[in-house]
């Protein structure tokens, strides 16, 4: 009962979010999908740890779709560019069988979810969001991932 009340909640949260805040929560949601992807692959769960993997080049494809080129100009473009190369290297680390590949987009995307917060909260380094999004660190097994909207279909 408890984990269908939270599932509502989550997907109350996403549907009446701003925009902005849609976006830091989808950033939350690769990162958690990617933690988790390296957590399955070290725990021999690979069905798991591709779903994982598709959950975060989900979200990034969901991102890159929402740009607006129109009105975010010179941004948009270099945000499609960051896109087009965390997927690129997210496929890579895959097909390599290295989950260490998923590191450097991670930390990228931890980096400019930071710069997100920090915009559209006012908050400093180091504080994160007051959000219910459970620790990436340590993903729940076969929950669905938080903070996306692309995270509701998985």
């Amino acid at each position: 009962m408890v984990g269908a009340g939270f599932r509502a909640y989550q997907k109350t949260e996403v549907a009446t979010a701003d925009p902005k805040k849609l976006v830091i929560l989808c950033y939350e949601g690769a990162i958690f999908s990617l933690r988790k992807a390296k957590a399955k692959y070290y725990a021999q769960e690979y069905e798991a740890k591709a779903k994982a993997v598709q959950n975060a080049l989900d979200i990034l494809n969901e991102l890159r779709g929402a740009l607006n080129f129109e009105k975010g100009g010179e941004i948009a473009r270099n945000l499609e560019s960051l896109y087009v190369y965390w997927t690129q290297q997210i496929i890579k680390a895959d097909l390599n069988r290295d989950p260490r590949g998923f590191d450097p987009v991670i930390s990228m995307l931890e980096e400019i979810k930071s710069a997100l917060e920090e915009a559209y909260y006012g908050q400093r380094e180091g504080q994160t969001l007051p959000l219910p999004l459970g620790d990436p660190a340590h993903p729940p097994a076969d929950k669905a991932v938080p903070g996306c909207p692309a995270g509701y279909a998985k």
